[in-house]
């Protein structure tokens, strides 16, 4: 039995996977189960089954890229999906057991990539959110929230959901009108036009995306409001002045961890005696890992994905207190549903825009993202803090009101 063949009997039990290799000799893996992917996959070359035995996510993904592995029955969520749902996170199994020195040499290679100065965080960013404005408006909501959305019903569109997240997020910064708040990774802007619609708060925006700058200062221009609403293309690490509020979605996992304590002794620094803090943050449910080979090489170069314990340590370094803690665990695997059917819908146009490759890239992306929130290890993480204890009511209650309230008045 070969060394693929061992593989594939030992992560999948249900469902099926039948392999078609270069010769056209067929293979079937598991059993029909309900709830479990029946799937026909073919190569087209003899060394696509060694690359993957060796190197799964890397192998099978850069496989797929090149059309070297072919999805014959079924999609690349239904392959990715057979391969994790046998192996969920929660079961302790997994399916990329490397050796010691293998793990040794990632180890230090991930820690060097997580090594984001100045330069290299600029070149980071714009490997990703300086693409093309056209494929983010192909799969985004109309606002291009490009994170966890909130779900207050699994059944609620993607645009009821970005809209409740912010709502969600806006209450939880306890906000008064006349208030100063920091957006640090602003994105294209639509948080911090949010808060200053629904909130009455003056907003500072920085983002290191040239591209997203642009559309963020376009929309705050379009609404009248660019005196109260401003957007940078700053480093956050420059910034001086003091908030009321600070507020940061999706961005600490560009950070990387060796900027961790600068990052929370930063943000203290910037707030105010009775100054709150919302971090939203995709997040590991176990302890400190890595960066799998092909995000980082493909998608997030320099990113990394906290656990809960590396983020609260540094913070709690910085004498900055967690006052409200949320694990949005199922939030994020809704939302990439959406954004993998909004993006195998946009296919072709996708594929104008660049081609191919890149759709199954991304496609390949966002099905890998969905199943790691779904059977995988990671969750979302909000992480409310201030830096005096009496900084904010002693129970929940504000939360839940304001939250009606700013629904309520999103549109």
């Amino acid at each position: 039995m070969s060394l693929f063949d061992r593989f594939l009997t030992r992560a999948i039990k249900r469902g099926t996977l039948t392999v078609i290799d270069h010769k056209g000799r067929a293979k079937t893996f598991g059993a029909l189960a309900p709830g479990f992917p029946d799937v026909t996959i073919r190569f087209t070359d003899a060394r696509v089954a060694l690359d993957i035995a060796r190197r799964p996510e890397l192998g099978a993904a850069e496989a797929y890229m090149d059309t070297r592995m072919i999805i014959e029955r079924g999609d690349i969520l239904d392959l990715v999906t057979i391969i994790h749902k046998n192996n969920r996170w929660e079961d302790g199994l997994g399916i990329d057991d490397h050796g010691a020195l293998r793990r040794l040499a990632w180890k230090i290679v991930s820690r060097i990539d997580r090594i984001n100065w100045s330069r290299r965080a600029r070149r980071n960013v714009a490997h990703h959110y300086d693409l093309d404005d056209r494929l983010f408006d192909l799969f985004l909501d109309s606002d291009r929230q490009y994170s966890c959305a909130y779900f207050t019903d699994p059944a609620n569109s993607l645009e009821q959901a970005q809209a409740d997240k912010k709502a969600h997020i806006a209450a939880k910064l306890a906000l008064k009108p006349g208030q100063r708040v920091l957006d640090i990774g602003c994105g294209w802007g639509g948080m911090a036009l949010y808060l200053n619609r629904v909130a009455g708060v003056d907003v500072l925006g920085v983002t290191l995306s040239e591209e997203q700058l642009k559309v963020a200062r376009a929309s705050a221009a379009a609404a009248g409001v660019s005196d109260r609403v401003k957007f940078e293309l700053t480093d956050y690490r420059d910034l001086t002045g003091r908030f009321d509020r600070i507020v940061s979605v999706g961005m600490f996992e560009h950070v990387g961890p060796p900027y961790y304590n600068a990052f929370f002794r930063k943000c203290r620094d910037l707030l105010t005696g009775d100054g709150v803090m919302l971090l939203h943050t995709i997040g590991r449910l176990d302890g400190p890992g890595k960066t799998d080979a092909w995000t980082a090489k493909y998608i997030f170069p320099g990113g990394y994905i906290p656990a809960l314990s590396e983020v609260v340590t540094a913070s709690e370094r910085c004498r900055l207190i967690v006052t409200d803690f949320e694990n949005l665990r199922l939030h994020y695997a809704w939302t990439l549903r959406h954004w993998y059917a909004r993006t195998t819908a946009r296919r072709a146009e996708i594929e104008a825009l660049y081609d191919g490759r890149f759709f199954r890239m991304w496609h390949f992306y966002l099905a890998g993202a969905t199943v790691a929130f779904e059977q995988g290890g990671l969750c979302n993480y909000q992480l409310q803090y201030a830096k005096a204890r009496d900084a904010l009511p002693v129970t929940r209650d504000y939360m839940a009101a304001a939250e009606r309230k700013f629904g309520d008045h999103a549109a």
